[in-house]
């Protein structure tokens, strides 16, 4: 199949599809006589576990990780808590972002309760945000 066909059953675009190839994520296909990419059924999965893993946050140099070790894991190279180990991995490292966003959060709506209501005072968020409340409070 031609990339305009391998795109639109994989659900991306064709310049996601080059750009996956020069990437290394996808291997660059064997060519028809005429110069066209010749893709195949197994591209059309192999875009979708790229595309379905950076909606949840992978990046491509995870998923190719991914990939490797589950390969492996097929041939008797890795095994299945190789995978299941990075895969943790990845969970903890969103745990820790998810966290640093509830921190983020409080801080912000601490802010927001002391919020600008005296037009010949600082706003308490820019001066928050500068850094001069906590000079302040030192």
């Amino acid at each position: 199949m031609r990339i305009a066909e391998l795109a639109r059953l994989a659900k991306v675009k064709v310049s996601t599809v080059r750009f996956y190839e020069r990437s290394g994520v996808l291997a660059e296909p064997e060519r028809t006589t005429g110069g066209y990419r010749d893709y195949r059924e197994t591209d059309v999965v192999r875009l979708r576990f790229l595309r379905r893993g950076q909606e949840l946050g992978f990046t491509l140099a995870e998923l190719h990780d991914f990939d490797r070790l589950s390969q492996a894991a097929r041939s008797g190279g890795a095994s299945a808590g190789d995978v299941a180990a990075a895969a943790a991995q990845k969970l903890q490292e969103i745990d820790e972002k998810v966290a640093d966003l509830q921190r983020t959060r409080t801080a912000i709506s601490d802010l927001l309760d002391a919020q600008c209501v005296d037009p010949s005072v600082p706003c308490t968020i820019v001066s928050a945000l500068a850094g001069v409340v906590e000079a302040e409070s030192s």
